[in-house]
Parts: C-alpha cells; sequence; structure tokens
C-alpha cells in the first residue's frame, strides 16, 4: 500500500511505497489521446541514501519533460501505421504491397500495442518468431481451416497446419515498414527515439543468380528470334543490357539510339503503369555491335512496316500472338 507522499512538487512527486520510493513525473497531455501522461522511475529502499537518489531522478524526469525528450503519445501503433500510411509519398503499387503487409503480419502481432511501448527487444523478438513460422504459431498442432463458419473439412481441403519461414527479404521489407513508422512518430515527438535502428533485423541474402550458359542463351535468343523479331529483340536486350523487366517492357524504339550504339532507360512499367525507373534516375547503356544489329531487325525485316518512333518496345500479355513464346521458350533452358 503506497503511504503519504514525502515530498510534492507542483508537477512532480515521490511516494513511499513498502521497499521502494517512486518517482512521478506530471509529464503534459498527450497530443492525440488528450489523456494525461506521466513519467515513472522506481527507486529501491527507503532510507537517506535512497531519498537522495529519487531527488536526482526527480529532477532528471523533469528537464526530460520540459525538454519533451520522452515519449508524448500513447497511441497504438496501428494508428501510428495509419498516419505514417497516409503522409508518406510512395508509388501506388508499393503502398499496395506495404497493405498487405500491415493488415496481414504487422498490425495483428503489434497493432494494439501503444507506439512508446515498442522496444528493440519487442522488434527482435517479432522477426525471429516470423523467421521461424510466418504464422507465428504457438508450436501447438491445430488445423489451418478454409473457412470461418462450420464446413467439412475433407470437402474444403483444410490440412494440420506446417510452419513455412517467412523470407529473409520479407522480414526485411516489414521492418523499413515498421522502422518508417517509428521514425515519423519521432519527428511528431510521439516516442523519443527509434528503436528500430538499433533493432537487429535478418541479414541480407546474396544474390545466387543461376543465369542460362551461353549455349542456352544462343538457343533461347535464335528461337525467340524465330518466333517474332520482337520477342527476339525483347530476349536479345534482356540479356546484353541487364534492365529490368518493367524497364524492358516500358522501352520504346525512340530510346534506341541506334548510330550512337547506346540506350537510354528513364522509364518503368509496372501493373500497366509507368513511372520512373526503381532508382529515380536516368541512365545511359552502351550498345555492341551485335545489340544493334539485333535492335535494328524490327526496323529493317523485308515486308515489315517500320516501327514509329514513339512504338513501345513492350509486348501485349493478354494476346494469343504473345501467350504463347515463353511457354514455347522454357524448355530451352533445360531443368
Amino acid at each position: 500500500m503506497a503511504h503519504a507522499p514525502r515530498e510534492d512538487r507542483s508537477r512532480g512527486r515521490i511516494e513511499e511505497r513498502a521497499r521502494t520510493l517512486r518517482v512521478i513525473v506530471y509529464a503534459g497531455i498527450d497530443p492525440v489521446t488528450g489523456k494525461r501522461v506521466y513519467l515513472r522511475e522506481t527507486i529501491q529502499g527507503t532510507d537517506k541514501a535512497a531519498h537522495k537518489r529519487a531527488n536526482k531522478a526527480l529532477n532528471k524526469l523533469l528537464a526530460q519533460a520540459d525538454k519533451q525528450q520522452t515519449a508524448t503519445s500513447s497511441v497504438k501503433f496501428s494508428f501510428a501505421l495509419d498516419e505514417w500510411m497516409r503522409t508518406n509519398e510512395i508509388e501506388d503499387s508499393t503502398s499496395n504491397t506495404y497493405r498487405g503487409y500491415i493488415n496481414r503480419t504487422i498490425v495483428p502481432a503489434l497493432g494494439e500495442q501503444p507506439v512508446n511501448k515498442i522496444s528493440a527487444r519487442t522488434l527482435e523478438s517479432f522477426y525471429s518468431d516470423l523467421r521461424r513460422c510466418r504464422a507465428r504459431c504457438d508450436g501447438k498442432p491445430y488445423v489451418g481451416h478454409r473457412k470461418p463458419d462450420e464446413h467439412d473439412c475433407q470437402k474444403a481441403k483444410c490440412r494440420p497446419h506446417a510452419c513455412s519461414p517467412m523470407a529473409q527479404s520479407t522480414v526485411r521489407q516489414i521492418h523499413a515498414i515498421i522502422s518508417g513508422t517509428l521514425d515519423a512518430a519521432e519527428r511528431w515527438e510521439w516516442i523519443d527515439s527509434n528503436p528500430a535502428r538499433v533493432a537487429r533485423k535478418p541479414k541480407q541474402k546474396r544474390p545466387e543468380p543461376t543465369p542460362p550458359t551461353p549455349a542456352e542463351a544462343a538457343r533461347l535468343s535464335e528461337e525467340a528470334f524465330r518466333i517474332d523479331d520482337d520477342w527476339g529483340t525483347l530476349v536479345w536486350l534482356a540479356m546484353t543490357t541487364g534492365m529490368r523487366r518493367g524497364e524492358l517492357a516500358a522501352l520504346r524504339f525512340s530510346h534506341i539510339e541506334l548510330d550512337q550504339e547506346v540506350v537510354w532507360v528513364h522509364r518503368n512499367l509496372v501493373r500497366g503503369k509507368e513511372k520512373d525507373t526503381k532508382t529515380h534516375q536516368r541512365r545511359r547503356i552502351a550498345l555492341d555491335s551485335e545489340t544493334v544489329s539485333a535492335a535494328s531487325r524490327p526496323q529493317t525485316t523485308p515486308g515489315r512496316t517500320p516501327k514509329r518512333h514513339d512504338t513501345p518496345l513492350q509486348v501485349d500479355g493478354d494476346s494469343p500472338r504473345y501467350r504463347d513464346p515463353p511457354t514455347r521458350l522454357a524448355p530451352l533452358l533445360g531443368d
């Protein structure tokens, strides 16, 4: 049971409890919830030395409150995530991806926690759980039901849960969302510092590409040109320039300067919408003589109308003409 306070100030006090002293300082009104915010610290002991330490802690907390160097908001993390997404300027495709991670993974685990209670240990434990099992199960066997209401599990094809770890790259992306949100919370003076800065996240896995062998690349290119000059040009440019898929899809013949033997990359096509490249930078790629020759084929093939300068090099995946070639080319790469 708490005793009467031994010392009282306008904004702070020291309460004597059974074997400890509790220092309490009023830190103002929460800017979002409208509730009073108090800073607290517990001092072991009730003797004269303990009271001296308590007075020192009281002065420290008063200074923190004055300088607003402590958490001033206890809003839920889900609210902070919504505010960060609302105020952050990101591409639509990125926003959709982030929303998926937030709704499926982050909010169910951390959404109800006050933003000022999230620590580096909280985050590291969360990431560790995801690397063990993306569903963050408790390790006990259960059946993953496909329907929420009463149903026949055999007809619905419900199966026993099997733990599946979340990929390192996915956990790192979730960390980026959490870190961005906590950065904003720090700017908005809801928290004193961002714990995600010091939290350990999964290491970035080194890329292990498995490109086709020279023989496979040659067969792939020959078959692509045999099917269609546009397909051949697309496959050849992909192999020789290293452009991203979206950059290849947004490429136009006007971006290829055959006389200068260069190609300009400054657009990206994502889900049917053109935008800047992933790095938001325009770059120039030098072409060798064989690539220049390959890029010229759609323009110089006898019997074909030359492409307009602004014609996209992209192919239409909904057209039967371009639905079949990937299936026909895949066997050329072997297993």
